[in-house]
Formats: C-alpha cells, structure tokens, sequence
C-alpha cells in the first residue's frame, strides 16, 4: 500500500530516558487512525515530529510530494483582539478562493457570529474553533492532538459526525474510547510491551482490546519458553567443562544473547498498574439519601426543579447532561454541600459520604505527596490496617523519590491518582465522583471502571468518559439545563434522543443556555394515576432487576446449562422492563413539560 506519509525509525528521548525508539509508522489515503498509551508513553510528541513541528533524535519523516499536512494541537492561546473569523483566516489565506469556504465551514460548526472574540468562547467552542481553522486549510492529512478535551456532548457527537464523514486522512491522540471505536478505521498504542514501540490493529477499541490481550497472552508463553530454554543452558555452562573450550563458544555466546532476549521480553511485559479498591462501609440501610420535589436556582435560574432521587446500595448512577446543566450542583446536593431552597433531602443515620470533585479543590498544592497521603506521621490505616505511606504510594504508581516533591510539581495524572489514593483510605456509603477520569491514561481508566463495578455502595458518576458511562452505570438521570431532568435505562437511550434534537441550530455560548420554563399541560385522569404510580414501579422493577443479576452472576449456577439459560432469560425481561417504564416515565414528563 501506497503511504502518503512514513515516519521511518524514529527515536525521541529527553534527558537519558527514550519515549521510543526505532520506531516506524506508514498513513495511506483514507486512513482514519487513533493513538493511544499510556501518559508519558510519548504521543502528542510523535505527533508533533510526523507534523514537522519537532525533530526526531535519529529516523526521519517523508511525506508525499504535494501532501499538505495540518497539525492541531490540544490548547492554543488566543490574542484580545481575535475574531473567530480571523483565527480561522490564519494560515489558509494563501489557498485559493479559501474566502468562499470559510463561512460555510463556521456555519456548518454553529458559529453565527464570526467577529465574536474567541477569547470571549468557552472552552468547548474555543475547540472547535481550532478544529474548522484546521478543516479550512483543507488538509490532505489532518492531526488532531486530544480533539475531544473541553467538547461537551454535543460538540463531541458534532466532531464524530464531521470525522465520519471526512474525505480526508486524519490521526488523532485520544483517550476518548467510545470517540474511537465509532470513528477510527485503525487503532495503535504507544508502549514498551510491543516489538517496535507500537501495535496498530485494524478497526476500533474493542476490535484493539481483544488483539492487545491475545498479544500480551502469546509474548507471556514467548517468556516461559525462553525462560525454559535459558534455565536449560544455564545449567549446561554450569556443569560442562567443555563449555569453556573454544569449540563450546558459540553454544556460550548463544546461550548469553537467550538471557540478553529474556530480560527485554520480561521488561517489555512489566507494567506500572495501579490498585484500586474502594471500600463500601457494609451497612444494610436500603435509603442512603432521599431527595423529594428537590428545586435549586442560581440568581433565579433553575437547576434543577422538583427532582426525586433515591440513592440505595449497589446503585450505579450516572448524571448526564450538557457543560453547565448542573450535573455537579446535584452532588452537592447529595452530599449535603448544598441546601435546596425547595423539597426536601434525608440522610441516613451517620452517613459516610466520599467525594471527588473535578477542581481537586480538597488538595493544597504546597503539601508534599507524603503530606497528602498521611498528614501525620509515615502510615497510612486501609480496611483497618497500617500500611507504610512509601508503600500506599507505591500501589497508585509513585516513586519513593517523589514523596518530597510538593503537588505543583506533579502532572495531571499524577495529581488524579493521588486523589484516588487518598479516596480510598475512607470507607464510604456513598461514593460521588465529579468528573474522575480527567488526566487518567487508559491502563489507570481500566483498573478505576473495575474496582467501580465492585464497589457495595451507592456510586453517582459525572463523566465525560462515556465508555465507563456505558460500562459502569446501570441507572442515569439527565439534566436539560433549565430545570428539567429525565431518567434514562441506559447511556445509548438519551444519546438517541439527544441526537434527535440536534436539528435545533447550535449557538456558540460562554454560559450555558436557559430555556425558558413552559407552562404543564394537564394529563388525562389515566395518564394522571399512571404519572402518580410510575416511580414505584419503576423501583420495584429494579430491585427485581438487582434480584435477577445476583442470580445470573451466582457461581453455583455457572456450570448448569438449563439454569443459566433460565436466568439469563429472567435478567433480559427484567432489564427490558426497567427500559419500558423509564421510556414510559420520560413520555408522561414530556406530556406535562413540553
């Protein structure tokens, strides 16, 4: 196949550590490529080297004679006195006729006004600003570093769509896991597990997971035959005299270069994972928090308006809903941080309520990692047990040589698995987390998704991660922004309804939009007495569900055909019915607030 670009045996090391190393990487026409690994693994900078904006060490990039080339970078700084439209003039001026697309390209983008300041944009529209200054200089090969950070749904499902339908080649850096397995035609991870520095798999993540893990299966039996074939030699140089004569000497030579090979395969195989378990305090209280007609506003906008929420053990909630519809206003009302000014909220007796909030305002950036994890002495205590603070450290993926160092000093990802750390030294009832996936690199977002799926108490997540969305939550709530809320059976089902509603023209904003609150329309005496009926149904059909999957998951049954099947069948009605009274819930809400 013909390359349109070949990065050929790149090397890029800073300071004496390599990010990788003889490295090659080939894009053809049409390719639509996503790059993963690990944080520090080096991906924005192959970025940066196939665009040309930096140097390999040793390789070289060649690209195709007459290929144009884009690069769009995560952030850009933008100067006071830049319109929207004069960014996006930036750097296609010498194109010709590129006055005539520039307009339809903001257009299609939702940007009506092109002399907004783009300092004035959020930072979700900030993005697409870049991404149609990209677009408008007409790429052959389009680089896009992180292009979902900032974007909220809307913007996320826009770029997925305008990607889907490019005629143009691009890559992307994401960690955004769902964003890849519905747009990249090919998936690559950058790490030192795979031979050459990288793995590039046809098709999306999961088609990628499902080779990665067939792959780290076949270099492990690699490394128990090697190390059988090793011991086997070993022993021979240890017992043969001849093994010193000079007839012997290619048998010794071999039998060193066999040891070289399985200490490059064993590291190759060693990773830094993380150990993430939170602890649920076991108490048997069916009602963590209730909260009833529960209304909250901002200078007389409404967050949220007569909202019902039970929080039970075992509860997967996710919040949903655009930048700014009051996703973490909810928190805190379910965490007590926050007092309805209408409705009411009950907290079990002595509750234990653990909280992660996104500005990771609970850590002081002075403290040093030792102070952060134990503020007072060299311990810390987990599930009743003293565990030395070098080794707490240690499971999130530290260094004993950084417990000096003060949290400024840590990176994004860095500082978002101290949180965890310290998250999990207490044991909770309730568990909520504000957007905890941020900085997290995807071998961290997996061991997080797991211990979730464990956790015994009641779990409400704020994410923009839709996999672990997806993955976690079994129960969701959207917030429309103006008051209004939903309950949603899955993740998928109020994605369809919102992509139903995008016809509506999007509108570049720095504060969320407010629709103004509508009248209710009055229902019918049987609507009436269903509406009045509806939440208890729906609880009693999910408990019911919460029945059949202890069930389904039972050991006991895992060996018997006809039983399994049996349960497995009573799970899908059950899950089928929970859909149907939410689809059958969010109906009656639209009949009453249209």
């Amino acid at each position: 196949m013909s390359h349109l670009l070949n990065g050929r045996e790149l090397t890029k090391s800073y300071g004496t550590e390599p990010l990788f190393s003889g490295l090659s990487l080939g894009i053809a026409a049409g390719e639509r490529l996503a790059i993963m690994g690990a944080n520090g693994a080096g991906k924005s900078t192959l970025l940066k080297i196939l665009a040309g904006v930096e140097t390999p060490d040793q390789g070289e990039v060649v690209t195709r004679k007459g290929i144009r080339v884009v690069y769009v970078p995560q952030t850009r700084v933008f100067a006071p006195q830049e319109s929207v439209l004069s960014v996006v003039r930036q750097g296609a001026e010498s194109l010709p006729n590129f006055e005539s697309t520039l307009y339809p390209l903001l257009g299609m983008a939702g940007f009506e006004d092109p002399e907004i300041p783009a300092l004035d944009l959020s930072g979700g529209w900030q993005k697409r600003l870049m991404l149609v200054w990209g677009l408008a200089q007409q790429p052959d090969i389009l680089l896009l570093d992180e292009p979902t950070n900032h974007l909220d749904i809307q913007g996320t499902l826009w770029l997925e769509d305008l990607l889907g339908a490019a005629t143009f080649t691009w890559v992307v850096i994401s960690h955004d896991r769902m964003f890849i397995e519905r747009t990249a035609t090919k998936t690559a991870e950058l790490g030192n597990a795979y031979e050459g520095g990288m793995v590039t798999v046809d098709g999306g993540y999961r088609t990628f997971l499902e080779h990665k893990k067939q792959y780290i299966q076949s270099r492990t039996q690699y490394r128990e035959a090697l190390k059988n074939k090793v011991a086997r030699e070993t022993a021979w140089l240890q017992k043969s005299p001849k093994a010193r004569t000079t007839k012997s000497r290619a048998r010794v030579d071999g039998a060193l270069r066999l040891a070289e090979e399985l200490d490059e395969v064993k590291q190759s195989l060693r990773t830094t994972e993380i150990q993430v378990d939170f602890t649920a305090s076991g108490r048997k209280t069916k009602r963590l928090v209730t909260l009833k007609s529960v209304s909250f506003s901002f200078d007389d906008q409404p967050i949220v308006r007569d909202l019902d929420l039970l929080l039970t053990p075992k509860l997967r909630l996710g919040l949903l809903g655009d930048n700014g519809s009051g996703k973490s206003t909810v928190l805190s009302l379910l965490s007590g941080a926050r007092t309805p000014q209408a409705g009411d909220v009950r907290f079990a007796p002595d509750l234990q309520c653990v909280v992660c909030d996104q500005h990771r305002e609970q850590l002081d950036m002075n403290w040093t990692l030792k102070q952060a994890l134990s503020e007072t002495g060299d311990s810390v205590i987990y599930r009743d047990r003293s565990t030395h603070v070098a080794s707490w450290a240690k499971r999130f993926g530290f260094h004993t040589e950084q417990l000096p160092v003060p949290l400024h000093m840590l990176s994004g990802g860095e500082q978002a698995r101290l949180l965890i750390a310290r998250l999990m030294l207490r044991p909770a009832d309730v568990l909520l987390l504000d957007e905890p996936t941020n900085d997290l690199d995807l071998p961290t977002l997996e061991v997080l998704e797991e211990s979730l799926l464990d956790f015994q108490g009641a779990l409400v997540v704020v994410s923009h991660d839709r996999y672990l969305l997806e993955r976690v939550c079994h129960r969701f709530v959207a917030l429309d922004g103006s008051g209004g809320w939903a309950p949603y059976a899955s993740y998928g089902q109020w994605e369809r309804q919102l992509s139903s509603s995008r016809e509506t023209k999007e509108k570049p904003q720095t504060t969320p939009t407010r629709e103004k609150t509508q009248q209710r329309t009055k229902l019918s005496y049987n609507d009436q007495r269903e509406w009045e009926t509806i939440e208890a149904r729906i609880l009693e059909a999910e408990q019911q569900l919460a029945l059949h999957r202890t069930v389904a998951n039972d050991p006991a049954i895992a060996s018997n055909g006809p039983q399994l099947e049996i349960a497995f069948a009573n799970l899908k009605d059950a899950e089928s019915r929970v859909e149907r009274l939410y689809e059958r819930w969010s109906e009656l809400d639209s009949m009453q607030n249209p």
